[in-house]
């Protein structure tokens, strides 16, 4: 593969989410590097994560640093992290797709949906970065262990934004590892998508399955208005 592919940055790459997701993008061919508050922790991660089709090292460092290295910030914290995150990176993101993929949950009760007081994390997002970045919400319902085990991710991807053009270009970072992204919506949309991770949760945890993915069904073919 010719690697002009963008840069990711992955800010809390060194958690479940994130890591899983680097792994899947560093073998598909793409530039990965993961941010973490300690950039020593981000380095010893990184060093851990081979990659294939043309890609790059990946490099590990703090997270300011690491968007301001990359194309695409993708973030994908803690949501108790997720406010004080969005100060530090804010000067590092303007002109760049910013990609939340962070859910209000809140233990101890996380199989219960219990959205923020700003509607969702990412329109949260959007108010704080909306003026500087483009904020794209995906990948809340994909299972963090199908990502490191790289099973079958018979999952589909709800992508929101305000954006056509900045989803599509998350569709295309979900389809390069394995699994089909759909147009959801604008950015207000992301509150449906978010609170779905709990609703899977609850799934995950009665019928004692590991990996609950969403589907959807029915001819997708149709495009919306190249105005959306």
């Amino acid at each position: 593969m010719t690697n002009n592919l963008p840069r990711i940055a992955i800010i809390g790459g060194t958690g479940s989410l994130g890591s899983g997701l680097a792994i899947q993008w560093a073998r598909a061919g793409y530039p990965v590097i993961i941010g973490s508050r300690s950039g020593e922790k981000a380095a010893r991660a990184a060093e851990q994560i081979e990659t294939a089709n043309g890609a790059p090292a990946v490099q590990g460092t703090d997270n300011k640093a690491a968007a301001t290295r990359s194309e695409i910030v993708v973030i994908a914290v803690p949501f108790a992290n997720h406010a004080a995150i969005l100060d530090d990176i804010g000067d590092a993101v303007s002109g760049k797709i910013v990609v939340d993929t962070t859910v209000p949950l809140m233990p101890p009760k996380v199989g219960t949906v219990q959205l923020p007081a700003a509607g969702s994390a990412a329109l949260f997002t959007h108010d704080v970065l909306g003026a500087k970045a483009e904020v794209v919400s995906a990948f809340h319902n994909v299972a963090a262990k199908k990502l490191h085990d790289g099973q079958s991710m018979d999952c589909d991807i709800l992508v929101c934004g305000n954006k056509r053009a900045a989803r599509e270009a998350v569709i295309g970072l979900a389809e390069a590892i394995g699994m089909r992204g759909i147009h959801a919506g604008p950015i207000a949309n992301s509150a449906a998508t978010e609170a779905l991770t709990s609703v899977l949760i609850s799934i995950n945890r009665y019928y004692k399955v590991a990996g609950a993915g969403l589907v959807i069904t029915g001819d997708l073919t149709a495009s919306e208005p190249e105005s959306a």
